[in-house]
């Protein structure tokens, strides 16, 4: 119970960490020779702090890529950070990506106190070799335009580009030489940095169905929507709150207050536990207490069990300090002599106290006998002997 209710207090400083007052998107998508831009919130208390970009997923093991408060780093051609404090938000960008720069990383704000962990973000970061779009299912209604942006490795920017109906090989429309392809109904411009656009304009809807958007051998399936003129029906948009937003700062407190609440509700969960479990243990004495209340014998063995328990203990303790005592003399003979006799003087003594009380049950047993009490007293004497001589042995050394 001890240990919980210190894992519980061990668990407060974390409470910035839990409530989020950093985020950003969960996964971030760039091609292998190429950049891509990571985008982190925070929460307008935050404004003057230190802000920094790791590769890990804890603060404990995260490795620092760049901070808000340096201008020059080791991986300043790899990695690079600004904040905009008036729109609470500071980007990251990677570049010159390469496939084992996928992993975990994390959006991270120093608190500057000791006590409490920095306040992170975590996002997974993808770097691909070959093709891939930005979305897998483009709409838009008939009559206007929408765009397709397709990404491709910098192995792959001297490749031609091309933009084909799935399952038509002749409909493909290609960049050819010049890096670009314009028509009535479709064009298509590559930047030879990593991206190419297809911009389909002025929708029908036989445009609609499946299409292939590939760069050299490497190609991806895109899916075209086309919703009729004058429709209604429009594709549900979430977006993310922003610190403009007036209930934003309100969420922090509400986050805060369910957060410390919760905490707090936990400790004393794990104190009143730990009263109860001490609670029942003393009443168990009291019910066999009330058990026993006009016999004699009953209340004898509650108190000779009490006494084993005490017993007990008392042993283990002095079992310890022997433990200790032998450490204390590894090399001295006559410290090691003291230490086994007094050894079996605790052994003497608690045989003789298992003998009397022995001699008690035996003296119940034969209240109204003389020969067993005869025999019982010759044994006591017996006994008183053994442990005289003893005494005499160890006056003598």
């Amino acid at each position: 119970m001890q240990r919980l209710f210190i894992l519980t207090l061990s668990l407060i400083p974390w409470i910035p960490a839990v409530l989020c007052w950093v985020s950003t998107k969960k996964e971030f998508t760039g091609p292998e020779g190429g950049s891509l831009t990571v985008e982190c919130r925070y929460g307008s208390h935050y404004d003057k702090h230190v802000k920094y970009w790791c590769h890990g997923w804890t603060t404990t093991f995260c490795e620092i890529l760049a901070r808000t408060d340096e201008t020059s780093s080791a991986n300043q051609d790899k990695v690079s950070i600004s904040d905009d404090r008036g729109k609470y938000m500071f980007t990251v960008t990677m570049k010159n990506l390469k496939e084992t720069d996928s992993g975990w990383y994390s959006c991270g704000v120093i608190i500057g106190n000791e006590w409490q962990a920095d306040d992170i973000a975590n996002t997974e970061v993808k770097v691909f070799h070959g093709v891939r779009v930005v979305n897998r299912i483009v709409s838009g209604e008939e009559g206007s335009s929408l765009t397709v942006q397709c990404l491709y490795t910098l192995r792959l920017r001297l490749s031609e580009k091309k933009w084909c109906r799935r399952g038509d090989a002749s409909s493909c429309l290609s960049t050819g030489s010049k890096g670009s392809y314009e028509d009535a109904s479709v064009a298509i411009s590559d930047d030879i940095t990593g991206a190419f656009n297809v911009t389909l304009k002025k929708l029908q809807m036989s445009d609609a169905g499946g299409y292939l958007c590939s760069a050299g051998q490497q190609q991806v399936d895109v899916q075209v929507q086309v919703r009729p003129h004058g429709s209604t029906k429009t594709e549900p948009v979430t977006t993310p709150p922003t610190p403009s937003q007036p209930w934003y700062h309100y969420r922090y407190m509400l986050e805060s207050i369910v957060g410390c609440s919760s905490l707090l509700l936990l400790v004393g969960l794990a104190v009143l536990a730990r009263k109860i479990l001490r609670k029942k243990a003393s009443s168990r004495f009291k019910e066999t207490e009330e058990i026993f209340p006009d016999n004699p014998k009953g209340m004898r063995n509650l108190q000779r069990s009490k006494e084993h328990i005490i017993k007990i203990d008392n042993k283990e303790k002095a079992s310890s300090r022997f433990k200790e005592t032998e450490e204390i003399f590894p090399d001295n003979r006559r410290g090691m002599r003291d230490l086994q006799q007094s050894k079996e003087h605790m052994i003497k003594i608690d045989n003789k106290e298992k003998a009397s009380s022995r001699f008690k049950e035996m003296e119940e047993i034969f209240p109204d006998n003389p020969k067993g009490m005869r025999d019982l007293q010759r044994s006591k004497e017996h006994i008183i002997k053994i442990d005289n001589k003893g005494t005499i042995n160890l006056l003598a050394y």
